[in-house]
């Protein structure tokens, strides 16, 4: 299994996170090495999306309704919308490299830190397709909802439900999560019928089915300054 972190390459704040999610993962001793996966540029967006003959179809002021699923979609603070695409591509280009090797992978933003040792073996094991491994207390909205409602359900567990059912629900930011060759797939065609959105916006259970959450959170939010939100 692959183990990448998306970073932004000779960008500080970016590399600074990197290096302190690889100390992190020593210090609880995990027993594997974390990969630097070079992000998508701003500057190559135009041409990435040509070549994925993909285009953003989220909003980027106000809320409007995906008519193909009947979800309600809200505009996230975005500084520079081309440093947001570049965010989803980042995902995106990890998710087909999963469903052409057929290999799971565990997916890590910079801002992340591990907090605990993780052992994902039942977590491969389990029926979900894609797993959030993050504590949600600073890293989503409503997040002591989020937190509250999974301490409550079973070690691996579906993502909770706290909002209306007509907004995306999903992963607590996308941080930190292992996915599954299965997962990567529904990503991939979610991405063909509804087009692109913030990526863990796209990544909500009403789109995608097997989506689960641990109820020991392995890692955290450094807390850096954003990338795409200023």
């Amino acid at each position: 299994m692959k183990h990448l972190c998306i970073t932004l390459s000779n960008h500080d704040i970016s590399e600074v996170g990197y290096s302190k999610l690889v100390t992190s993962s020593k210090k609880v001793k995990n027993d594997f090495e974390i990969e630097k996966f070079e992000a998508i540029l701003p500057e190559q967006v135009e041409q990435i999306c040509k070549d994925y003959k993909i285009k953003w179809t989220y909003p980027w002021e106000g809320e409007s309704i995906d008519f193909a699923s009947g979800l309600t979609l809200r505009s996230y603070p975005t500084a520079r919308r081309s440093s947001r695409i570049a965010c989803f591509l980042s995902h995106y280009k990890i998710w087909r490299q999963v469903d052409k090797s057929n290999e799971p992978a565990l997916v890590f933003e910079h801002d992340a830190e591990f907090v605990k040792k993780l052992n994902y073996d039942f977590i491969l094991d389990s029926k979900y397709d894609i797993i959030g491994i993050n504590n949600p207390l600073g890293a989503t909205r409503r997040s002591k909802e989020y937190y509250s409602a999974i301490q409550r359900g079973a070690k691996i567990q579906p993502v909770p439900r706290i909002d209306n059912f007509n907004i995306p629900q999903g992963l607590a930011g996308n941080s930190a999560y292992i996915i599954k060759p299965r997962g990567a797939k529904a990503l991939i065609d979610a991405t063909t019928t509804h087009g692109m959105w913030p990526n863990d916006a796209l990544m909500c259970y009403q789109l995608i089915n097997n989506l689960g959450v641990t109820r020991d959170f392995y890692t955290k939010v450094q807390g850096l300054k954003s990338t795409t939100t200023r």
